[in-house]
């Protein structure tokens, strides 16, 4: 009986044994599926995040010519596209001649291959006479070129100006 007894004690202390160092396998598989599952989920989300970054109307970024023409004064400058979104942009640019000058900051947000809507500050200063304009506005291609024109076109004096983003 006492044999008997011994036995089932080591036939329960091996077999226990044995489950300890299967539970211990299956936890180190199981942090590895997670790891892979996770590597996989992060290469999905970054494509995603790629693809939403795609600009949906053609990239701006870079240089670009800013005009400025009205019955005062024609300036001819330079205006920068800084991407910061999904066709959207930081923008920062001026025009010179003489003591006539324009300075454009703010972003803009394309809309369409024909709009690009604006939200910042346009100060002129033609003639001694100084203009600021701040509020929302939009340029707009109108089909007479390659270029969108300010849409907000009348200044505080009632004069049409001109200014465009080639």
């Amino acid at each position: 009986m006492k044999k008997t007894a011994l036995f089932l004690v080591c036939i329960a202390l091996l077999s226990c044994k044995k489950n300890s160092e299967s539970t211990l396998t299956n936890k180190v598989d199981s942090t590895k599926i997670i790891e892979s599952i996770n590597v996989v989920r992060t290469k999905y989300n970054d494509s995603i995040r790629i693809l939403n970054q795609k600009n949906i109307f053609g990239d701006l970024s870079g240089s670009r010519t800013l005009k400025f023409s009205s019955d005062e004064a024609a300036l001819s400058g330079k205006i920068n596209f800084n991407k910061t979104g999904r066709d959207e942009y930081d923008v920062n640019g001026k025009a010179v001649s003489g003591k006539n000058k324009i300075s454009v900051i703010g972003s803009i947000r394309r809309v369409s291959d024909k709009h690009l809507n604006f939200e910042g500050r346009v100060a002129q200063m033609i003639n001694g006479k100084k203009y600021v304009r701040t509020e929302r506005t939009t340029f707009l291609n109108e089909g007479k070129g390659k270029f969108w024109r300010l849409q907000d076109k009348v200044n505080s004096e009632g004069f049409i100006e001109y200014i465009d983003i080639y």
